[in-house]
């Protein structure tokens, strides 16, 4: 069984993160982005995974190349020469999806930005069930007016219709970049920049071709910063209730905690609620750490409080100093000691010697 991961390009709304290495690539709670997804597309049965990409696909493979022998899948890059909207990359993979491949089986899609508990295998056997040609995945959201709502049978699935951004109460349930497709979805798709959802789905829906499965448990697009942090809470509290041994515990931890075996910690220090710490990262004595992932190499010096941030590569932050409200170190970033640095975006390679006061990107 195959699978298409829509990568896309730049990452920008990730930056400074993905100035470094390309979004999927970025760690997010001490594995590659789009690993977590591949795992549960493993345990689903699927051998085959392509990424759908316009930017950096020789990087992206030398950094994922190492997890295929791991989780037995090939990994595969079908590469845009000009964006091609949702929809347009599947249909430029055609001849990958379809290359020693039974015309009768069934591929998934999903987007490279979500984490979720992807229920793969249920959302096989319900597509199966159906037997039309394609199911989507939705999610429960809370403002539903920022979304496009999607409109179906509770009892059967089918979907009757879309609505986009409903002003008026119609439904709180929108699409959550899980998809599941019969082979013949590739006649409908156009090799140009083509929208998924605002020219394919409603079709499907008109000739009775499109159902959903709701989807349980938490979900979140995590590609910026601040839904990042929240992607990565809710997979701490999903690891907590399913397999809190992957967790640390003990004296100064607040859990859910995931921190890297190599990392060390310093005496005196609260590590937690909500964080993670990468590989080789030093964490002085006493700092403080909450909503927070620090990136593999990066240091944390005594007495620092750091909080809802995201410390990068080979990065360090100072003595004494504060970091909080979504501040972002890129790759080799070194504040100083006793700064405050609030809403800092600051770009790879900096040394900041004063203070960040309010948000800002630096350069």
């Amino acid at each position: 069984m195959k699978a298409i991961i829509l990568v896309g390009g730049y990452g920008t709304r990730l930056r400074p993160l993905t100035l470094f290495v390309p979004k999927p690539c970025v760690p997010f709670c001490n594995k590659p982005l789009i690993i977590h997804q591949i795992e549960y597309l493993a345990k689903a049965g699927v051998q085959t995974v392509i990424l759908a990409v316009n930017y950096k696909p020789e990087e992206m493979e030398r950094s994922l190349k190492p997890w295929e022998s791991k989780l037995g899948v090939r990994i595969l890059y079908s590469q845009e020469e000009e964006p091609l909207g949702t929809a347009g990359p599947i249909k430029l993979a055609e001849k990958l999806i379809k290359d020693n491949n039974n015309n009768s089986e069934p591929f998934f899609v999903l987007n490279s930005d979500v984490t979720a508990e992807f229920p793969f295998v249920d959302l096989l056997q319900f597509h199966k069930k159906h037997g039309r040609e394609g199911t989507i995945m939705v999610t429960k959201v809370s403002e539903p007016s920022k979304y496009g709502v999607v409109l179906y049978n509770k009892e059967t699935g089918k979907i009757d219709k879309f609505v986009e951004k409903p002003q008026v109460y119609v439904g709180n349930k929108i699409n959550a970049g899980i998809y599941i497709f019969n082979q013949s979805i590739l006649d409908r798709i156009e090799l140009r920049p083509t929208s998924i959802e605002n020219e394919i789905f409603p079709e499907m829906a008109k000739e009775g071709e499109l159902y959903t499965m709701e989807l349980k448990g938490y979900w979140m697009d995590v590609g910026q910063p601040k839904d990042f942090l929240s992607g990565m809470c809710l997979y701490l509290s999903s690891l907590a209730n399913k397999d809190p041994t992957k967790l640390t515990s003990g004296p100064g931890f607040i859990g859910p905690v995931l921190v890297d075996s190599t990392a060390k910690i310093g005496n005196n220090c609260i590590i937690g609620p909500f964080v993670t710490i990468g590989p080789n990262c030093v964490i002085g004595d006493g700092v403080r750490l909450k909503r927070t992932t620090v990136l593999e190499n990066a240091v944390i010096k005594s007495n620092s409080f750091v909080d809802n941030s995201i410390i990068g590569w080979s990065s360090s932050v100072g003595r004494w100093a504060r970091m909080e409200n979504v501040s972002v170190l890129g790759a080799d970033v070194h504040i100083a000691d006793m700064l405050f640095i609030n809403g800092g975006k600051i770009l790879p390679h900096k040394s900041i010697k004063e203070n960040v006061p309010e948000p800002a990107i630096l350069m």
